[in-house]
C-alpha cells in the first residue's frame, strides 16, 4: 500500500516538474517570438527609411535633369527668337531695297519712253524735211532706192540664186538619200514569192485513187466544195491545188490533209472537212492579223480591221505576200517618220492598213483604195490613218507628211530586187535593154545599169560632147527609156563628162 502511495506521489510530482518545465519552455519561446517580430519591424522601418531616402534622392535628380532641360528649351528659344527677328529685318531691309530698285526702274522707264517719243518726233520732222527738198515722199524714195540696187545688182542676184538653188538642191537630194539608205539598211528582210499553186503530199498512190473516187466523184465534190482545181498528174506522192484565190487554195490544202489523215474520203466527208479546214484558216487569219498588229505596236485598232487584215496573209501581188509587204511597209514607215519628224505612229498604221482593201476587192466593187477608206471609217479608225493611207497609189491629193511616208515606203518595199515575181532572164534582159537605149547615142563610152534598174549611169567622151550638149544628152535618154521600156517606178539617168589630163615627169 505505502508502494502504491509512494509510486502515485512520485507520478505526481513528475506531472508538476514536466508541466513547469514546459511553461518555461513555452515562456522562452514566447519572449523569442517577440524579439523577432520586433527586429522584422525594425529591418522594416530601416528599408522602408532607405527606400525613400533612395526615391527623395532620385526625384531631386529628376528635377535636376528636367530643370536643366528646361533651361536649355528656353535658350534654344531665345536664340531662335532672336535669329527669326533678325531675319525679319533682313527682309525688311530687302523689300526696301527692292521697293527702290522698282521705283528707280519706273523712272528710268519713263525718261526713256519720254526720250523716244522725242526721237519719233525728230524722226518725223526729219523724214517731213527730206521729203520737202527731194519732192519724194518716203514710200517712193525708198521704191526708187531698191530699183536702182536692183538694177545694179540684178546679174549678181541671178547668180547667186542659181547658186544659191543648185547647193541646197544639192544638200537636200543628198539628205533625202541619205535617210532612204539608212532606213533600207535598218530594216533588211527576206522576201518570197507566192504562187497560184500549192503541192499536197500524199503516203502512196493508193491515196490519190481515194481522193479520185468512183469514176471522179470525190475530187469533183471536192473541187466543188472547196471552190479549187485539184490536178492529179503522174508526179509520185503529190497533189496539185491550183486557185486564184490564195484563201480558198489553203482551206482546200487543210482539207486535203485531214482527209489524207482520216482516211475515210467521201463526198460527205468531203464537205465537213471542207469547212472544218475554213474553221481552221478563219483562225489562223485572226492570228495573223493580230500578230502583224502586235509587230509593229499598233494595239489599239478595232478587232474587226484586224480580223480583215488577216486575210492579207493569204493574199499577192505581183507573187509578194501582202501581209508581209505591209507589215515590212510600217516598219519603213515609222523609221522614215522618225527621220523626218512626222508621228511614226500613223505612219506604221497608214502603211500597215494601205492594202487592207485587197482582202475584199473581190467582193466590193470599187478599188482597193476606195474599198479599204470605207472599211477603216466604218470601224471608226483615226482619220489620220485614213489619210495617210489613201493617197499611196496617187489616186488623192498627198493631206499629210505621213502621207508621203506611206507611198515612199511603197515604193521601197515594192521595188527592192526580187520583191515581186520577175524571172532572171527577164531581169537581165530589162538591164541589157536599159544599157542598150543609153549606148545607142552618139558620144557615149559606156553605160551601166545600177540598183536593180532603177538608175543607168552614162559615161560620154568630153571632146565629142559638150557641156551644153550633155545636157541635152540627158534629158533625151530619158525620153527614150520612157518610151522604149516597161518599168514600175521610175529611172535614175546619171550622164558623167570630165576631163582627165595625163603626163609623165621623166
Amino acid at each position: 500500500m505505502t508502494t502504491i502511495i509512494v509510486g502515485l506521489v512520485g507520478a505526481f510530482v513528475g506531472l508538476a516538474a514536466g508541466y513547469y518545465v514546459r511553461y518555461i519552455v513555452s515562456l522562452s519561446k514566447k519572449k523569442s517570438l517577440e524579439i523577432d517580430v520586433k527586429q522584422t519591424r525594425l529591418q522594416a522601418k530601416e528599408e522602408a527609411q532607405s527606400i525613400i531616402e533612395k526615391a527623395e534622392r532620385k526625384s531631386e535628380d529628376i528635377l535636376k535633369e528636367v530643370k536643366i532641360k528646361e533651361d536649355k528649351k528656353e535658350a534654344e528659344f531665345k536664340q531662335n527668337s532672336e535669329r527669326l527677328f533678325k531675319r525679319e529685318e533682313q527682309i525688311d531691309k530687302r523689300q526696301q531695297n527692292v521697293d527702290a530698285e522698282n521705283e528707280k526702274i519706273k523712272r528710268k522707264t519713263e525718261e526713256l519712253q519720254m526720250i523716244k517719243e522725242k526721237l519719233s518726233e525728230k524722226d518725223t520732222e526729219k523724214t517731213v524735211e527730206l521729203e520737202r527738198i527731194s519732192n519724194l515722199t518716203a514710200d517712193e524714195a525708198r521704191k526708187e532706192l531698191i530699183g536702182d540696187i536692183e538694177r545694179r545688182s540684178e546679174a549678181d542676184l541671178v547668180a547667186r540664186i542659181q547658186k544659191l538653188e543648185h547647193i541646197n538642191k544639192e544638200k537636200l537630194d543628198n539628205r533625202a538619200r541619205e535617210i532612204l539608205v539608212t532606213t533600207i539598211q535598218r530594216y533588211a528582210n527576206s522576201t518570197v514569192n507566192d504562187l497560184t499553186t500549192t503541192a499536197v503530199s500524199i503516203p502512196s498512190d493508193d491515196a490519190k485513187g481515194k481522193i479520185i473516187g468512183k469514176e471522179g466523184r470525190n475530187i469533183r465534190a471536192f473541187e466543188r466544195a472547196a471552190g479549187v482545181e485539184l490536178i492529179v498528174d503522174d508526179t509520185p506522192d503529190t497533189v496539185i491545188v491550183s486557185s486564184f484565190d490564195p484563201i480558198r487554195r489553203q482551206v482546200a490544202r487543210v482539207a486535203l490533209e485531214n482527209l489524207i489523215l482520216d482516211g475515210r474520203i467521201q463526198p460527205a466527208k468531203i464537205e465537213e472537212a471542207v469547212e472544218t479546214a475554213k474553221n481552221e484558216i478563219n483562225n489562223i487569219i485572226k492570228e495573223k492579223g493580230e500578230q502583224a498588229a502586235y509587230d509593229v505596236g499598233i494595239l489599239n485598232l478595232d478587232p474587226r480591221i484586224v480580223a480583215i487584215l488577216g486575210r492579207l496573209y493569204f493574199r499577192t501581188s505581183y507573187g509578194q505576200n501582202v501581209l508581209q509587204h505591209s507589215i515590212e511597209m510600217a516598219h519603213i514607215a515609222g523609221m522614215l517618220a522618225e527621220q523626218l519628224g512626222a508621228d511614226p505612229y500613223i505612219a506604221r498604221a497608214g502603211a500597215l492598213v494601205h492594202d487592207i482593201g485587197k482582202a475584199l476587192d473581190h467582193e466590193i466593187q470599187g478599188t482597193h483604195v476606195q474599198i479599204g477608206m470605207r472599211i477603216l471609217r466604218k470601224f471608226g479608225a483615226d482619220e489620220r490613218i485614213v489619210t495617210a493611207m489613201k493617197a499611196h497609189h496617187e489616186e488623192y491629193p498627198y493631206e499629210s507628211l505621213e502621207a508621203v511616208i506611206v507611198q515612199t515606203a511603197d515604193a521601197i518595199s515594192g521595188a527592192r530586187p526580187g520583191a515581186r515575181r520577175d524571172t532572171s532572164e527577164n531581169y537581165i534582159k530589162r538591164l541589157q535593154e536599159l544599157e542598150g537605149v543609153a549606148t545607142s547615142f552618139d558620144g557615149v563610152e559606156k553605160a551601166f545599169a545600177l540598183s536593180a534598174g532603177r538608175e543607168v549611169r552614162v559615161f560620154v567622151y568630153p571632146d565629142k560632147v559638150s557641156d551644153l550638149e550633155a545636157e541635152k544628152m540627158a534629158r533625151n535618154i530619158a525620153d527614150q527609156v520612157e518610151q522604149d521600156l516597161k518599168y514600175p517606178g521610175e529611172i535614175k539617168v546619171t550622164l558623167i563628162r570630165e576631163n582627165r589630163l595625163i603626163e609623165y615627169a621623166r
